[in-house]
């Protein structure tokens, strides 16, 4: 997008708040999916970041994310529950964003990659937290997670990205001043 092109401040504001509340929507429903090993998530909640990065940057979406992160903690988390989903969502999104950056992956690849460095930062974190490295026999089943949950997004977000209205993530159309009257005609006898 051209810099001139790039929505106002107070929009950006609103459309970040929107999207951050449906990026918590979807964090909240993915509690209720049972998953066969813990901390395994389809990661639904990262769609929105995922989607934010072409169209309004990477420190829109990195807010977005952080807030989420937050917010779901806050909301129906724990400290301990946030330790994980800050280093997973952090270390995620930074993958994310630099393979989008430099262009290294389309949006799926950079879904994926960011799937499994989630689970890589959340063993990372489990280990110290635990006190034990013996959390590390669910890695493989983490990272094959991952890099299904990745793909399932990715793919989702590829699908929805050029569907979205253009307009979203634009400023608004400017009016232009009205025109002054024109002169009523003179009546010529």
């Amino acid at each position: 997008m051209k810099p001139s092109s790039r929505p106002t401040v107070a929009r950006r504001v609103a459309l970040s708040a929107v999207l951050c509340a449906l990026s918590l929507l979807f964090s909240y429903l993915e509690t209720f999916i049972p998953m066969p090993i813990p901390g395994m998530k389809i990661g639904l909640a990262n769609l929105i970041p995922l989607l934010l990065l072409p169209s309004l940057g990477i420190p829109t979406a990195a807010c977005v994310s952080l807030l989420r992160i937050a917010l779901s903690a806050l909301l129906f988390g724990s400290p301990v529950s946030f330790l994980y989903s800050l280093a997973g969502g952090t270390v995620s999104f930074a993958v994310m964003a630099l393979a989008f950056k430099f262009r290294l992956f389309n949006l799926t690849g950079a879904s994926i990659l960011g799937g499994v460095f989630h689970n890589l930062a959340q063993i990372a974190v489990a280990i110290p937290l635990l006190g034990t490295a013996r959390v590390t026999v669910l890695l493989p089943w983490l990272l094959l997670s991952g890099t299904v949950a990745g793909l399932a997004v990715g793919l989702l977000g590829a699908f929805l990205l050029p569907r979205l209205p253009r307009s979203l993530f634009l400023k608004p159309a400017r009016k232009e001043p009205d025109a002054e009257p024109a002169e009523p005609p003179e009546n010529d006898p």
